[in-house]
């Protein structure tokens, strides 16, 4: 039923001289510390089967994988690569030069300024490294600049690192949506988390800081958190963590 109060109607704030952002077909982003490239079967895909090997977990919430064979892994890589949704990175560390995971950008809804990050996959080397973290910023970075409104972030409901990753990188916890897909046979409920366009400013502050080499001491330890840094952005904390 549509009904509206004579007395006081209420609207949306208005979103002035909206022009739809690009899609992030083609793009490269690159660093201080990692660089995401156009996945590509012939370039990336042995090496990061290599990379991945005998780590078979880090599929675990994905709805593909473990792959038994390179080979079997080229042909899933040239069955996505070069989509335009989603569109799918190899993530280089810069230091070593070693191609150490994959992400991607999708959802991609320009006429809503709203995309999404996910296929999220980084070998063990990877994690919970700096490479690591730029990496997302990154896709972070390219969407507000590129003029996006909100940045998503969604993941299994039971993958409590995947949760505590999204709110350390300043991401709001939107909720829980229930049985939302089902997957190698298995429920989803899936937990949301999200950034919008006036946080970015913010944002992007916290990450300069933690991102820094200063905030780092000789052993490679940070100085300061980057849940800590971005604690004052987030409008809604996961109640989980």
């Amino acid at each position: 039923m549509n009904t509206r109060s004579t007395d006081s109607p209420q609207f949306g704030a208005p979103v002035d001289n909206w022009t739809p952002p690009p899609t992030p077909e083609g793009a490269a982003m690159r660093g201080r510390y990692a660089a995401l490239e156009p996945l590509d079967a012939d370039k990336h895909a042995a090496l990061l089967f290599r990379a991945y090997e005998g780590e078979d977990h880090v599929w675990d919430y994905l709805p593909y994988g473990p792959f038994l064979s390179s080979a079997q892994y080229h042909r899933w890589v040239h069955s996505v690569a070069g989509k335009s949704d989603p569109v799918f990175f190899a993530v280089r560390n810069l230091e070593s030069g070693h191609f150490d995971g994959v992400l991607s950008l999708l959802r991609i809804d320009p006429a809503a300024g709203s995309i999404e990050v996910g296929h999220i996959n980084f070998a063990p080397v990877l994690q919970r490294t700096s490479v690591a973290t730029e990496a997302l910023f990154l896709t972070m970075q390219w969407a507000f600049e590129a003029g996006y409104r909100r940045f998503e972030w969604k993941c299994d409901a039971l993958n409590v690192p995947s949760r505590r990753a999204g709110q350390r990188l300043g991401l709001s916890f939107e909720g829980v949506f229930r049985q939302a897909t089902v997957y190698k046979g298995r429920n989803r409920d899936t937990a949301w988390f999200a950034a919008i366009d006036k946080e970015w400013p913010a944002l992007q502050e916290a990450f300069r800081v933690w991102l820094d080499p200063s905030n780092f001491d000789d052993d490679g330890n940070q100085v300061e958190r980057l849940s800590d840094l971005t604690a004052l952005v987030r409008v809604a904390s996961d109640p989980t963590l």
